[in-house]
């Protein structure tokens, strides 16, 4: 056996990282991720604040509201991610990977060493039965991976190789960063029929040591935790104790950290930052405003219109609600004009696609789809712009002409349909988020203007995962960060196979043969210099498809902490990332 195994594995030299294009930017002997502190203490308690409730501890199932913490400090995977690079890893549970000369599988060799936080090992049988397992029944997140993996098999004692079915240079990299869980924990157990007793069981740093339904989550630093003298992980994970505290909505969490409940507040209203932060503890210093800068490119944020119902599936009407939105007022209201329009998806880095017409590589891959592209997704797109005033004059009666060119009058002071029926559209808001409930009040009094019922259901956590999860919604607040280097995940978020997925991040239900091949050009450039162009020409196709109002950039981070939570000089260029904080933080008192 030792001989078979041998034989399988002696194709390719095995490498202490990967990076999507060229090499890691780390050597093999490196002492610690550039923006982590070796020498960080250990000790004390970060207190995090969410708003809503939970019913689940399981985040790799599509069914319940689980903290979104748990998926990032409660888990680990086979290599690591570096913050410090677009896109490079680095072995973790994993010692070593190796890749066929196209990437066309990817082997990893276990640390002997690695185990549960129960103390068992971690084994290739755990691995396997991870990637299978949460491929087929697991979150929708996992899903399109696994439909590209040919075969996995154990070609070692501690060696595992996935040969894939398609060319993607990304699956070797994705291989990487699946959690890996304890098979043993699941025998005889339907996954998706845990309950709050069923904390999975993982190997990370962190495990639950308690929680209290709706209230709160304990994690503590396991002092046993295997991999806590390896060089990806050392300086990082320093607090003993994380606390996820729950709140009826974002007032009420805010007044908690003000009260010292809680241990830092990510701000993304610039007003709000300039003229809230004026309480005791901040001006007694007990409290520091930070401002993280960062790389990465803008995402989109805002509302969201579901394609699946008419009259969303017609752009006109689209647009028309677009120049509806008198985002020059609103943002006057909500930020004090502070922070710029987001104009595209991948705006404010390399990625972003260029004013006026489409040119050189960028055009040519957009050809192919002329026929059914918006002529302005090749010509140039821009958001409209109003003149600052509330009446937005000229924007609504643009948005009253796309109405009509769709087939709508107003009749009797409604905007109806050619069967006389009015307009009417319901926008779903999870409880707790009154920052947009404002936002779409005023987006209410323009809309009735035009004659339209704007609807607004304001619905706790599980209803709002559930009915979103279900695509029950004409609209709805959106938000999908992006990073420097995208890839499989643009076919979970705007790809035509996610479009009828329960569960899917394509709330849009966008289903296009030129965003599919767009992202295919991305997923097989061989060169940066192609995958910027081909990013490039999707980030034009997204947004002159007007799937999104969208809201203000977030151009840099907003961290208010107390004055014990110190971190590194050394940023990353992915800035205040849940994976850098608490991720490279730690306590300190002066």
């Amino acid at each position: 056996m030792a001989l078979i195994f041998l034989g399988t594995a002696a194709f390719a030299d095995p490498k202490h990282g990967i990076a999507m294009y060229g090499e890691p930017a780390l050597p093999a002997d490196f002492v610690s991720l550039p923006y982590a502190n070796p020498d960080a203490p250990k000790g004390g308690r970060f207190v995090t604040g969410n708003n809503g409730g939970y019913d689940s501890l399981n985040p790799y199932i599509r069914t319940g509201s689980v903290p979104w913490q748990l998926r990032f400090f409660a888990s680990e995977s086979l290599m690591g991610r570096s913050r410090g690079e677009p896109f490079g890893l680095y072995g973790l549970l994993a010692e070593t990977i190796e890749t066929g000369p196209n990437r066309e599988w990817v082997e990893f060799t276990l640390r002997p060493e690695a185990k549960f936080w129960d103390g068992s090992p971690v084994t290739v049988e755990d691995v396997i039965w991870s990637y299978e397992t949460l491929g087929t029944v697991g979150h929708p997140r996992y899903l399109g991976f696994w439909k590209k993996v040919e075969k996995i098999e154990q070609t070692g004692p501690h060696s595992v190789r996935l040969t894939f079915n398609t060319e993607d240079r990304e699956l070797a990299l994705l291989a990487g960063l699946r959690p890996i869980l304890k098979k043993a924990q699941w025998d005889g157990k339907d996954i998706n029929d845990s309950t709050l007793q069923d904390v999975p069981i993982t190997s990370a740093p962190y495990m639950i040591s308690d929680f209290e339904p709706n209230r709160s989550v304990t994690l503590t630093r396991n002092p046993d935790y295997w991999g806590k003298d390896l060089a990806f992980r050392r300086g990082t994970h320093n607090f003993d104790e994380i606390q996820i505290e729950f709140f009826g909505d974002g007032a009420v969490l805010f007044e908690a950290f003000k009260a010292g409940e809680i241990s830092y507040m990510r701000e993304f209203n610039a007003e709000k930052w300039a003229s809230n932060y004026d309480f005791p503890r901040r001006l007694s210093g007990d409290v520091i405003k930070a401002e993280i800068p960062h790389q990465k490119p803008s995402g989109i944020t805002g509302l969201v219109m579901n394609a699946r119902r008419a009259p969303l599936d017609d752009i006109r009407v689209r647009d028309a609600l677009i120049h509806a939105f008198n985002f020059e007022a609103i943002n006057d209201t909500m930020t004090g004009g502070r922070q710029p329009r987001i104009s595209s998806y991948f705006s404010n880095s390399v990625l972003g696609m260029s004013d006026g017409p489409a040119q050189g590589r960028v055009a040519e891959y957009l050809a192919p789809y002329a026929d059914i592209l918006p002529p302005d997704a090749i010509s140039g797109y821009t958001l409209p712009v109003s003149d600052g005033t509330a009446r937005n004059r000229k924007n609504i009666r643009k948005a009253t002409d796309l109405f009509a060119q769709a087939g709508y009058s107003i009749k009797d002071g409604l905007m109806s349909g050619a069967d006389g029926t009015p307009l009417r559209l319901e926008v779903v808001l999870r409880q707790g988020d009154t920052e947009t409930a404002t936002v779409v009040d005023l987006y209410q009094e323009a809309l009735k203007r035009l004659g339209i019922t704007l609807d607004v259901s304001v619905v706790d956590g599980s209803q709002y995962t559930a009915r979103t999860n279900a695509f029950d919604f004409d609209i709805s607040y959106y938000r999908r960060a992006i990073s420097l280097s995208p890839g499989n995940e643009q076919n979970l978020y705007w790809g035509s196979g996610a479009a009828d997925q329960e569960g899917s991040r394509n709330w849009m239900g966008v289903k296009s043969a030129a965003i599919d091949g767009l992202i295919n050009e991305m997923l097989t450039a061989k060169d940066q210099s192609d995958f910027v162009a081909a990013t490039k020409a999707l980030d034009r196709t997204l947004t002159a498809g007007r799937h999104v109002i969208p809201f203000w950039n977030f151009a840099v981070g907003r961290i208010a902490h107390v004055k014990e939570i110190k971190y590194p000089d050394t940023l990353p260029i992915y800035g205040d990332g849940v994976d850098w904080m608490p991720h490279s933080w730690w306590y300190e008192e002066d």
